[in-house]
């Protein structure tokens, strides 16, 4: 720990949570001589990285170590050794599956058997089912596995247009595997305060709305008739789990058409609903906070309150990546924030 230089992890919706480590190393250092050559910076070496702010500890990063880089150097004290690493679904992809049959069983059934291999690293299922159910007649079609076992979750859950990601914790040693739809509601996090004099609790942010990058897409559905009659139905970009973030929609500026012709009407569907949700974010904010400052740490994958930016920036945003930067004496965070409108719907963000 005393080697121990930075500390850097980036949760980010959509992707692998990452990491990287620092140490400071000499010639006669017990990193350099013993604990490198017996192999505990090696790959699939396990990672478990704990915070305590405010009393309350808190899990960063569960994962292993995919490559170390040693860089000597001709300075005293200089000679650094980098590890960088991976969440846990780096151990689900690693051997490929092809064609193991799963015969008569809907999506979140599959997820589950895949899941459960994998107990061992201390992985806790938590899936959602299927907004519409859809179990196949083995006697017509017996669905296989394609690719790893990370590969195939992943493509189970874009079908449907859900989302798959690890959550480490709450217990070092711990992680939550979540199959389901990305939830864009909840109680929002403490608010992120700009130029409010001492209140202020992030270092820079800075807002950006890109109109034109909103999309409304149409599915064509195919109705039986001889001849043939497609009928285009547009989606909407807001559901339950994907409410509106403000009181001012936005308007679309494009309209695409989705190619679904090798999904059932189900898929496209949940398909379409989940690129139209995507879409539609196309308020988005980053900045930088002290960790000590802001008095707790922000997480990614849930809502946080935004004040102090003027009516049309304040509100509630969805946090979709946060880095977090540790090193003696410093903890800060960078973030990523997205919403789907403008004008905060109420009065008061609370602190």
């Amino acid at each position: 720990m005393e080697a121990l230089l930075a500390a850097q992890v980036t949760v980010s919706a959509g992707q692998r949570t990452g990491f990287q480590l620092t140490f400071g190393v000499s010639k006669s250092s017990l990193l350099l001589n013993a604990l490198l050559p017996a192999g505990y910076f090696g790959p699939s070496m396990r990672v478990i990285l704990t915070v305590t702010v405010t009393g309350i500890p808190q899990v960063l990063i569960d994962g292993v170590i995919t490559r170390q880089e040693l860089n000597p150097s001709n300075e005293p004290g200089q000679s650094t050794l980098v590890v960088t690493g991976e969440d846990l679904t780096r151990m689900m992809d690693l051997v490929e599956l092809n064609g193991v049959p799963f015969p008569a069983m809907p999506r979140e059934t599959r997820v589950a058997m895949l899941l459960a291999k994998y107990a061992v690293f201390g992985i806790v299922p938590l899936i959602m089912p299927s907004l519409i159910p859809d179990v196949e007649n083995p006697e017509d079609i017996i669905r296989g596995q394609q690719g790893t076992d990370f590969e195939y979750i992943k493509q189970l859950a874009d079908e449907v247009g859900y989302v798959f990601y690890l959550d480490p914790g709450p217990v070092p040693g711990t992680s939550v595997a979540y199959w389901g739809p990305e939830i864009k509601v909840g109680i929002p996090q403490s608010a992120l305060t700009t130029n409010m004099d001492a209140a202020s609790n992030v270092e820079s942010i800075n807002f950006s709305y890109e109109g034109f990058s909103k999309t409304q897409f149409v599915l064509n559905v195919q109705v039986p008739a001889t001849p043939p009659v497609t009928i285009p139905i547009p989606l909407p970009d807001i559901g339950p789990l994907n409410p509106p973030l403000g009181a001012k929609p936005l308007p679309f500026f494009r309209v695409q058409t989705l190619e679904t012709a090798d999904d059932t009407a189900i898929e496209a569907a949940c398909k379409g609903l989940a690129k139209a949700s995507q879409s539609a974010d196309v308020v988005s904010a980053s900045g930088q906070l002290d960790v000590l400052r802001y008095g707790k740490v922000l997480n990614a994958r849930a809502l946080v309150g935004v004040r102090g930016a003027g009516l049309t920036y304040d509100g509630l945003y969805f946090v979709k990546s946060v880095t977090h930067n540790i090193k003696h004496g410093e903890y800060k965070q960078s973030f990523s924030l997205t919403r789907n409108a403008l004008v905060s719907f109420t009065p008061v963000v609370l602190p």
